[in-house]
């Protein structure tokens, strides 16, 4: 088969035409396929490349981890739809991919090349659930960030099923994404055990079944936010070193950076106007003293900010227009039945505005549950789509940083925001004109001037404020 030849001080070994005509059989037996970046959904044109899980020359499988990415609302862990081994990357860390350019290229099988070419993957996806039509685009604001609007409604869609992975229920084989399974371990909990309806595991179905088991195997996150304020706007920088500039640095702007520049164009649509007040905290801090006690026992840590969510859904019943948004055509007034209520929290990727949905029907408890289940997850860089979209009305607990008295920009289409300052003891005239100490908290609200009005917001923050200052009140407000 071989012939010595010789070529200067050299013997190479000459191929005969066979073996290369066998040699190169075996190359085309395992033809290559791209595998391009999915539409995530959600309106998400490009993603950054946080980590790759893969090398090329790694044997993969499918629904097999290839790659996280970060896009201006989530991070997302991306999976592989087929079996294959991967013979290139192209992209590094750091850099920006667009929605339909390839991420990896595979040397797959036939049958698979054959399928793919055919636009299908070598299973059948799942189809995604119907979405309902967003409100309009917006993102996060210096003070406390703007998620783009999405629906209100409260039941999470699927994600696509390019970015779903397999797991074994007691029903057999379905369908779930990366993040249900994150937010399954954080809470605890077996994916066998969930009851499901279908072939997929929905975010949904994880709170369902979180809101049905016991209070022994559930065992939720703790809470990490300051007691003394209860802020969610806490600084995950200021537990870490600083790092000083010895020369100059010119970097891209980030995702979440881009969503705010956009959101600053949008809000300088807006005209602002501002309303302030002060509240005495003396007879929340009793109750939340009191609360924290049977909190305790389902394993919750309950913070000032859970009652000033609450007293904010209960202050939106009489004043709705203060939850409502404006259509870009600025005929039409929407005002949302849901309370799905934004808090600006602070974390390592930059300024993020996840909201708690349906505010309206849930208790003290289960605002705090889900206060620190975003706090988990926006800590992780972990906050899903669902979590940051939606949102009819913003609280910024800034205070928790500094400051006292705010100008906070509204969150389009939203068309009101507070933001909530530091609490301090200081000097006050009690009833019989004797000075005491008292605990006073500044809150500073903004709202859209096109539909809004001064006495509307004047009126709607003296109701907060006697919810605050009265919290028994809010008992009789409660069904």
């Amino acid at each position: 088969m071989y012939r010595q030849v010789r070529r200067g001080l050299l013997h190479v070994p000459r191929v005969s035409s066979a073996f290369r005509s066998f040699h190169a059989s075996r190359q085309t037996m395992m033809p290559q396929i791209s595998f391009n970046l999915a539409d995530i959904g959600e309106g998400i044109a490009e993603v950054e490349v946080l980590q790759w899980f893969v090398k090329p020359g790694d044997k993969i499988s499918q629904f097999q981890n290839l790659v996280e990415v970060q896009s201006d609302k989530a991070t997302v862990e991306i999976t592989s739809r087929f079996d294959g081994v991967v013979t290139k990357v192209h992209y590094e860390v750091g850099a920006v991919a667009k929605v339909g350019s390839p991420l990896i290229d595979l040397e797959v099988s036939e049958e698979v090349a054959a399928a793919n070419s055919a636009g299908s993957g070598p299973k059948k996806a799942a189809p995604a659930a119907k979405k309902v039509e967003p409100l309009k685009k917006a993102a996060p604001t210096p003070v406390a960030a703007a998620p783009k609007a999405a629906p209100v409604a409260p039941t999470p869609t699927a994600a696509p099923a390019s970015l779903s992975s397999i797991v074994r229920t007691k029903t057999g084989k379905v369908l779930t994404t990366p993040s249900v399974r994150r937010l399954a371990r954080e809470h605890n909990i077996d994916l066998d055990d969930i009851p499901v309806e279908g072939d997929r595991i929905l975010k949904g179905d994880i709170l369902n079944y979180i809101a049905q088991i016991s209070d022994s195997k559930y065992q939720p996150p703790v809470e990490e936010t300051p007691d003394a304020t209860s802020s969610t706007t806490t600084s995950s920088s200021s537990s870490s070193s600083f790092e000083f500039l010895t020369e100059s640095q010119t970097i891209p702007v980030n995702p979440i950076q881009k969503m705010m520049v956009k959101s600053m164009n949008a809000a300088l649509k807006v005209p602002h106007f501002g309303y302030a007040d002060e509240i005495e905290m003396d007879a929340l801090d009793e109750l939340r003293k009191q609360l924290k006690v049977v909190a305790a026992e389902r394993g919750v840590k309950v913070t000032y900010l859970p009652l000033m969510i609450k007293a904010a859904s209960l202050s939106l019943k009489y004043y709705p227009i203060l939850n409502s948004s404006v259509s870009e055509d600025e005929g039409f007034i929407t005002m949302h039945a849901h309370h799905n209520i934004s808090v600006a929290m602070d974390t390592p990727k930059g300024l993020l505005v996840p909201n708690i949905k349906n505010v309206e029907s849930k208790s003290i408890l289960e605002i705090a549950e889900d206060l620190g289940r975003l706090q988990t997850l926006a800590s992780q860089g972990k906050l899903g789509p669902n979590d940051l979209t939606g949102g009819t009305f913003s609280l910024s607990n800034i205070g928790s940083i500094g400051g006292t008295y705010m100008g906070p920009v509204i969150m389009v289409p939203q068309v009101a925001i507070g933001a909530i300052g530091k609490i301090q003891t200081l000097p006050r005239f009690n009833k019989a004109g004797e000075v005491v100490p008292v605990k006073i908290m500044n809150v500073s609200w903004s709202g859209d001037h096109r539909i809004i009005d001064g006495a509307t917001m004047a009126r709607f923050s003296t109701k907060w404020k006697n919810f605050l200052e009265n919290p028994t009140s809010m008992l009789s407000e409660l069904k």
